[in-house]
């Protein structure tokens, strides 16, 4: 059965305070309507223990991937940070199609995406490294962000300190998924009495992604 992995990445884990998550299930409404056949897995990272990488896991990689060392040889602290970031990944690979749901704060996303997207880079899992540069493995998986935004970064002064938006989508694309165009909510802070027009078109913006994710089945 094919999978969905819903993340949503914000301490509001509750629709009716985050609007974010709002535009989120307006997508999932409209693609469960059309592929009722995909499972539907919600990750909220902000309930999540996430490895990050410290001191027991850079030294753990280092050892595995260069310095001859066994599985075995690791300290029990390194083995067990290890071992939660392959199966935090092994989860991440099983899925088919990825919505993420993020704000944009401080001009980039919530620093727990990156402690997350840093358990998915893994040498000869997720990607490899080619005599023509590094090669994405996630291949015929579709991804699509959500992402709310108090400013206007689409255009004017603002465009070029999106840095939230952009990375995900690099990251992603490194690891060689397909993305449809993103889905942004933005203005929200500077002109608060548009909030509702805002919404509304994030919302109509939604429901088309999940009708183009929809579209295709994919074949991992």
């Amino acid at each position: 059965m094919a999978k969905l992995l819903y993340i949503t990445v914000n301490p509001k884990n509750d629709s009716k305070l985050s609007k974010g998550m709002q535009i989120g299930e307006v997508f999932l409404e409209e693609f469960k309507k059309h592929r009722a056949d995909v499972e539907i897995e919600h990750m909220h990272l902000y309930d999540m223990d996430i490895p990050e990488i410290d001191m027991d896991l850079l030294y753990a990689r280092a050892k595995l991937s260069f310095m001859g060392k066994t599985f075995d040889e690791l300290s029990e602290a390194e083995q067990t940070k290890y071992l939660s970031m392959h199966a935090l990944a092994d989860r991440f690979i099983a899925a088919d199609y990825y919505v993420f749901v993020t704000p944009l704060w401080n001009l980039g996303a919530p620093a727990i995406l990156k402690a997350f997207l840093d358990n998915l880079f893994l040498v000869n899992k997720t990607f490899t490294n080619t005599h023509e540069g590094p090669k994405g493995l996630l291949t015929n998986r579709k991804a699509l962000h959500i992402q709310t935004r108090g400013g206007i970064y689409s255009t004017g002064p603002m465009v070029d300190f999106e840095f939230g938006d952009r990375f995900l989508r690099k990251a992603l694309g490194f690891l060689g998924m397909e993305l449809l165009d993103t889905v942004v909510a933005e203005g929200m802070d500077h002109f608060p009495k548009q909030i509702p027009e805002i919404m509304e078109k994030a919302k109509e913006q939604a429901i088309e992604a999940a009708r183009e994710m929809a579209k295709e089945s994919v074949t991992v």
